[in-house]
């Protein structure tokens, strides 16, 4: 096994044969503090994306850093959106990096039109299109009852984790050529409130 990392069996390239246990208060999180780190370099790529353009938010930590390792390795250029986790964007950039990938990172906050109307721009003129948006972000407040969820807490929860993506699709769909792709992911908590 992996000295670095224990958790993962390289020998067999298999997924994680087990996860410590793990929780953090604040949101967003902090992937540098997580064990384990994201990104085996037992995989091999076929470069299916080759200089494809994928705009990932949320991409500095979590499931959004892993699909920008994954989305690399197949030859993909990616455009990483974080809201302040400058360590963990950082450090996603830098391995990326590492594996001879180019990532331009982007700190905005996404409830704002205008900021992801911006991202998508800087987006196109940094690597010249745009193939991929991934809308990978969502923020949540975990409450016993309906009756605990604020006005304020509910409009924020739809400017993040709704209207945003809204946002992020509108302004690029004029950029995204026939056959690109938009994926937008959900959390337990579209099923399962809290």
């Amino acid at each position: 096994m992996n000295q670095n990392n224990h958790y993962y069996d390289l020998n067999r390239c298999s997924f994680p044969v087990g996860f410590p246990p793990q929780h953090q208060n604040e949101q967003p999180g902090l992937e540098y503090i997580m064990k384990p780190l994201s990104m085996s370099e037992c995989c091999k790529s076929g470069r299916k994306l080759e200089n494809k353009v994928v705009l990932i938010t949320g991409g500095d930590s979590g499931i959004g850093r892993a699909v920008a390792y994954d989305f690399v390795k197949e030859g993909a250029k990616v455009a990483i959106v974080y809201f302040d986790e400058d360590r963990d964007a950082n450090e996603t950039a830098e391995r990326i990096k590492q594996f001879g990938g180019e990532c331009l990172l982007l700190k905005r906050d996404l409830k704002n039109p205008d900021f992801a109307k911006n991202c998508v721009e800087r987006t196109v003129h940094y690597f010249g299109t745009l193939d991929i948006l991934i809308n990978n972000h969502a923020f949540q407040f975990i409450q016993r009852s309906i009756l605990d969820i604020s006005h304020e807490q509910l409009e924020f929860i739809f400017r993040n984790n709704v209207f945003s993506f809204f946002y992020l699709i509108q302004y690029a769909l004029p950029y995204m050529k026939r056959g690109s792709s938009i994926i937008n992911t959900t959390s337990v908590t579209a099923y399962e409130g809290n």
